[in-house]
């Protein structure tokens, strides 16, 4: 049993560190708005890792492996919400570039009382961009069902496992944002700057965008 946890967990780091959406909207998030932003969309993620488990849990995740309707329905939807990000990425870098002149002065401080960047309404819109970005993948419900199963020892109860599986998966996806997001976070002094936010910007836009695209096409 020990042998298979420590496989587990070796395997679902290797998976965590491969880069995708998630990746890209979480150190966007950290970089533009700070660490609480970023661990905010990291938690966010984690909850759809952990729902994707869940799903499997129930046999729910099943369904898109069973019915090609269920699974192009959520493909092209998460295609489209990843499309959506991008494109608003690249328009924000767009708008910032247009606003923004070698001589202009430097912008006036916020009137007393207005809020500082991390409110909590900007760290519950980060948790639901993070949710979202990971509901936006259906492969990663694929994943789920044929992924945990196979580290469900031998004599335990199959939901019971999955569901341990499942936390663990996304405690193993959450150590491995965490230091991303300190990292970014921590050099969002520069990341911040205009010129350097409107490249991240853009290149993050088309990044996201050619992650929709391929999920569109993609009717493997």
């Amino acid at each position: 049993m020990l042998n298979e946890l420590a496989a587990f967990l070796g395997a679902a780091l290797l998976i965590a560190m491969v880069p995708g959406p998630s990746t890209v909207v979480i150190v966007q998030r950290a970089a533009r708005q700070g660490r609480r932003a970023g661990m905010a969309t990291v938690l966010g993620n984690e909850t759809g890792v952990l729902a994707w488990g869940l799903a499997a849990a129930l046999g729910l995740s099943a369904l898109l492996i069973a019915s090609r309707v269920a699974y192009d329905t959520l493909r092209i939807a998460g295609a489209a919400l990843l499309l959506w990000f991008g494109v608003r990425a690249l328009w924000h870098s767009r708008r910032s570039s247009a606003t923004t002149t070698p001589r202009t002065p430097p912008a006036d401080p916020p009137p007393a009382g207005t809020p500082p960047a991390d409110t909590p309404t900007t760290t519950g819109r980060c948790y639901r961009h993070g949710v979202m970005t990971s509901f936006a993948n259906p492969k990663a419900g694929v994943f789920a069902v044929s992924f945990l199963p196979q580290f469900v020892p031998d004599g335990v109860s199959v939901p019971l496992a999955l569901v341990a599986l499942s936390v663990l998966w996304a405690l193993v996806d959450l150590a491995w944002y965490t230091p991303i997001v300190w990292l970014a976070g921590g050099a969002g002094h520069i990341l911040r700057r205009p010129r350097v936010r409107r490249a991240l910007e853009r290149l993050s836009g088309l990044v996201l965008v050619g992650f929709g695209l391929r999920l569109a096409t993609d009717t493997t």
